[in-house]
């Protein structure tokens, strides 16, 4: 892991932000009443929620008796050949675990998908030297109760008695927690008084990564190491610096575009992905952060007026600030963050409180990601229905609108895109690719994300579903109305029962999709879906509309 000092830059708008915020947070004594798990910080409305969202401050501390707990358990199975470690779990019980243990170099496989094909190579892969860490804060996430049971049928059918290969971790009282005990399952219980966003340092990071092999305890004193420094009511606090650069510019630049430029962390920005945009995608505001390979893309060398830029560097002691763009004469608004994994965790937690606070929102309330759930469980139960006929055919592709009368004359799958970003606000649009599809198998597709952007001149975000549900999802029904969706679903391969329930693994995505396109349109966000019939053929048809190039560096979240 790296181990450089934690530290932030701010430059330009940004560093603006910070000279207009900080002192206004340090005389709330913002950072100090933080740490204190003061739930009056975010206003009357947010207290209530706030009262058990706050543990995370403590976790460098709080959360030690785990580090032996894990330890012991990762023995006693390698000592019976089990060390294929995988997790299912949606949103906060996945991301952080999978760039704990990318950035350590030790495997884990993460089901975060109810794709069929995604899950039924899941199955198939060493299960013989398996165990499953299914992790669920309320207990009751859908994709993961369906990704448990269709482990515990391949263990069965194998002769391996799913109780010694099965390790729950979830609230203390939840549904899962109480069918998990009777069925003899290892449970390991997590803190309740901390949002699922915000628990990688709880059993939900912890347990997962410490079982593949990534050192928990490193992680834990480097948050420990930097507790004082983010509890400190001081100008120079790194917690409260970036939150001012990231909520308030003015005006704002809700677009915060992440790129990794040498931090020695993998896949960091996926993660702070799902924390910034479900803690403050709300109330009509919010952050939308974009997620991008390199300073070869357009939000990066060609920065809309919009866009703040956070780069993740080595060291913050080695950065200068960026120079005024040279096309416009305009100094970019840029961020630079450096720090251990453990100590930017922390970091950008304090940081997206802050930015709460700056802009005037709850960051612990997710409303429109229960609306989605809904939605997708009333589609599962034919109480309600995606849009049944498409507007027309092309080829493999079934296309569909939804979300106003805006498709037009289009009879082709790239004049129905045409169709799609003429809805842009060229000022303060962005365009979100959905795909419910295989994120491994399909992994080329993340490519859109680039070529979209280029081709609307707009900051463009990629989530696999349902996997973005659980982050972005949140940000693109709750926060200001300026987004236009593209969502592809597709014919599975080969479909996979659910066992124990009435539905299969590809009516359940079909569900999501369906419900998450619903409730955007209800909300009069325009939607274009994309069906692909003949999954091979509808693809290499859809990469050629987007103008994908055939081979693509992305592959992101």
């Amino acid at each position: 892991m790296t181990s450089s000092a934690l530290g932030v830059l701010a430059s330009g708008p940004a560093g603006e932000a910070v000279s207009r915020h900080v002192a206004t947070l340090v005389g709330d004594r913002f950072a100090s009443r933080l740490f204190a798990q003061d739930p009056t910080l975010w206003g009357p409305a947010a207290e209530a929620e706030a009262s058990v969202r706050l543990s995370w401050t403590g976790l460098g501390r709080s959360s030690r008796p785990l580090v032996g707990e894990v330890a012991a358990l990762r023995d006693h199975l390698r000592e019976q050949g089990v060390d294929h470690v995988v997790l299912c779990g949606m949103g906060g019980s996945s991301l952080a675990p999978e760039v704990i243990c990318a950035t350590a170099g030790v495997d884990l496989t993460v089901l975060d998908s109810s794709d069929p094909d995604y899950v039924r190579a899941a199955l198939a892969d060493r299960l013989d030297r398996a165990v499953v860490v299914v992790s669920s804060k309320s207990g009751s996430t859908v994709e993961t109760d369906s990704q448990r049971r269709a482990f515990e049928g391949a263990f069965e059918a194998a002769g391996i008695d799913p109780a010694q290969r099965i390790v729950v971790v979830t609230d203390p009282g939840s549904p899962l927690d109480k069918d998990a005990r009777e069925r003899g399952y290892r449970v390991v219980n997590a803190d309740p008084n901390v949002g699922g966003r915000y628990s990688a340092l709880t059993a939900f990071g912890l347990v997962p990564s410490g079982l593949a092999g990534a050192d928990i305890e490193e992680l834990l004193d480097d948050a420990e190491s930097v507790a004082d420094l983010l509890a400190d009511d001081d100008a120079a606090n790194p917690g409260l610096v970036l939150g001012a650069a990231i909520a308030g510019t003015d005006p704002l630049r809700d677009k915060l575009v992440l790129v990794d430029d040498g931090s020695g962390i993998s896949g960091f920005a996926d993660w702070a992905e799902q924390l910034i945009a479900e803690s403050t995608g709300k109330d009509g505001t919010g952050l939308l952060p974009v997620v991008v390979a390199g300073d070869d893309d357009p939000e990066v060398a060609w920065p809309a007026a919009d866009v703040t830029v956070a780069r993740l560097v080595a060291d913050v002691a080695d950065e200068q600030a960026p120079s005024p763009d040279d096309a416009t004469g305009a100094q970019r608004s840029e961020v630079r963050v450096s720090g251990a994994l453990g100590a930017q965790l922390m970091l950008w937690e304090v940081a997206t409180a802050a930015a709460g606070a700056v802009l005037g929102i709850n960051p612990f309330d997710q409303p429109d990601v229960e609306s989605a759930k809904k939605a997708a469980r009333a589609m599962l139960e034919g109480s309600d229905k995606a849009a049944d006929e498409p507007a027309f055919t092309d080829g493999a592709v079934e296309v569909r609108s939804l979300g106003g009368d805006w498709l037009g004359s289009a009879t082709t799958v790239g004049t129905a895109l045409d169709a799609l970003f003429d809805q842009l606000d060229p000022q303060h649009g962005y365009v979100a690719v959905m795909a419910y599809l295989d994120r491994l198998a399909d992994a080329p597709l993340a490519g859109a994300r680039r070529a979209v952007a280029r081709r609307t001149e707009r900051p463009t975000t990629f989530g696999w579903g349902p996997r973005f549900l659980h982050s972005t999802g949140q940000y693109h029904k709750g926060g200001p109305a300026t987004g236009v969706y593209l969502q592809v679903t597709s014919a599975p391969h080969k479909d996979l029962p659910v066992p124990g329930r009435d539905f299969t693994f590809g009516t359940l995505i079909a569900a999501q999709a369906g419900g998450d396109a619903q409730v955007l349109a209800d909300h009069g966000r325009p939607v274009l879906r994309l069906h692909l019939t003949d999954h091979d053929a509808g693809l290499a048809q859809l990469t050629q509309a987007l103008g994908i190039p055939s081979s693509s560096p992305e592959g992101q979240g």
